[in-house]
């Protein structure tokens, strides 16, 4: 008798499902011609409190390919802002919320599908998933959670044998069903659905049970107002964390829509994702963003944004007055994360304000001047760096200043002498320091379209997975040397 299926003993919690169905339909998922495991996080699985080694591939598919032994699948109800239109037909509309697992950290997990089949909110679409899309929300996911972005991750990817037809990829292209591994699957957009509605009381009831499990420390407060405007100051400080987080890695969502923006100031969802080359303020990931409004520059902003467009809902069962000075200081906190991210990708773990201030804004000014990568530039100082820089900044760049154009000469000198200043502000002992947190932040391999496109293109002509796993190795352990 074959032993009983890890994945399905897990102690599935029925959170989201005890609401009630207001807030989502029951599904059922889409039956595939054939499976075939490409991925599987055998981190994720030791996360859920599981031996990887008793979990078999075959035990992968059964699960989160076939979909057996697990019901209900609940399809989330949830509107949204979607390049500033409100659209009332949004929702799962090809995934469903499998089911939700604390793991071994006594967090609450969601196991979310995407690809797994129509709902009735596909709004005539298949419901699937291509293949390169499975593969590229698998990479980008483990990029950003190994340079330390709060993101979700992708637990699993099956490839299913179907034949899909695309606009934006060579068709027929290849399909596949990907589990996602998040904190929740609630979105700002389930709350705005709630508003478009007129239902305070499902507003409430929703929130009430957002903060049990997200916002824990919100129970302090016995009244109902304090405990939501607790909620609402902790998720803006969230929200303006991971922007910093993603601008500091170079990072570009490209759809910062409110239907995909967490309730948990998690970073999901990975369509038309880009890392940028060269430092661009305009650079855009979508190729239908014709208006630039999902711009790597715009991230802070439109997080911001959206906050403001979550107070529609909120602002049923709250003040506005009080939401509004709760999203004042998101502006100074984002600042202040991204500046302390920053000099971590300079080697400092602290500066004075003002030499701090001046370190950031005139290595941002930099890299919009001279003619190097964003990636390309953290690595070099990390391989040239040495301590003899602080004493002499001479030293500092020196190869790098003498190859630059003359246009680049002095924004570069500028910065090295700041730069030196920097060091000076260190004793001699802290120079070490500086050296390895430069080796902890910048990494070695960044996941650029082209390396994407170089692992697609045996997969497609020969199926060789290979180059795959080998990029997949080198994003999940980024500060390697290699």
């Amino acid at each position: 008798m074959p032993a009983a299926n890890p994945l399905l003993a897990l102690d599935y919690l029925p959170a989201l499902e005890s609401l009630g169905n207001d807030y989502y339909d029951i599904v059922a998922a889409a039956e595939f011609p054939k499976h075939i495991l490409r991925f599987r996080n055998d981190d994720v699985v030791q996360r859920l409190g599981l031996d990887p080694a008793t979990v078999s591939d075959d035990h992968f598919v059964e699960a989160f390919g076939k979909f057996q032994g697990r019901e209900p699948f609940l399809a989330l109800r949830y509107h949204g802002y979607q390049f500033g239109e409100y659209n009332p037909f949004l929702g799962d509309g090809r995934g469903f919320l499998y089911g939700q697992v604390r793991g071994s950290d006594g967090t609450l997990y969601d196991f979310g599908t995407k690809g797994s089949g129509t709902t009735p909110y596909s709004r005539g679409g298949d419901g699937m998933l291509t293949l390169k899309g499975g593969v590229r929300e698998v990479l980008a996911a483990e990029a950003l959670h190994a340079l330390g972005v709060n993101t979700s991750r992708a637990l699993s990817l099956v490839e299913t044998g179907q034949a899909l037809w695309r606009g934006d990829e060579p068709s027929p292209t290849r399909s596949s069903v990907l589990v996602r591994f998040s904190q929740s699957h609630i979105r700002f957009g389930t709350f705005e659905r709630l508003e478009y509605l007129n239902r305070p009381d499902l507003i409430a009831k929703l929130l009430e049970h957002v903060i049990d499990l997200y916002y824990p420390e919100a129970r302090l407060f016995t009244d109902a107002q304090e405990r939501y405007l607790h909620f609402y100051g902790e998720l803006c400080d969230r929200v303006a964390r991971l922007a910093a987080q993603w601008m500091s890695v170079g990072f570009c969502h490209a759809v910062l829509n409110t239907d995909n923006m967490s309730i948990t100031g998690e970073s999901f969802d990975y369509g038309p994702f880009a890392f940028m080359d060269g430092y661009d303020p305009r650079f855009t990931a979508a190729y239908f963003d014709y208006g630039g409004r999902y711009s790597y520059g715009n991230q802070p902003i439109i997080c911001q944004m959206n906050l403001k467009a979550l107070q529609k809902p909120l602002k049923l069962i709250m003040p506005e007055a009080e939401l509004e000075v709760a999203l004042e200081p998101f502006k100074d906190r984002y600042a202040a994360y991204y500046q302390q991210r920053m000099l971590h990708k300079l080697g400092f773990e602290s500066l004075a304000d003002d030499l701090a201030t001046t370190l950031v804004s005139q290595t941002i000014e930099l890299l919009s001047a001279v003619e190097v990568g964003y990636h390309d530039f953290f690595l070099g100082l990390t391989q040239q760096f040495l301590p003899e820089w602080r004493e002499d900044v001479g030293q500092i760049f020196s190869t790098t200043l003498e190859a630059s154009d003359p246009a680049a000469i002095a924004p570069l000198e500028t910065w090295r002498q700041t730069y030196h200043r920097c060091l000076q502000s260190l004793d001699a002992g802290q120079m070490r320091q500086v050296a390895s947190l430069l080796k902890g932040t910048n990494p070695q391999t960044v996941l650029l379209r082209p390396e994407i496109e170089a692992i697609w293109e045996p997969i497609t002509t020969d199926d060789n997975w290979q180059p795959f796993y080998d990029l997949l190795h080198k994003i999940q352990h980024p500060f390697e040397q290699e």
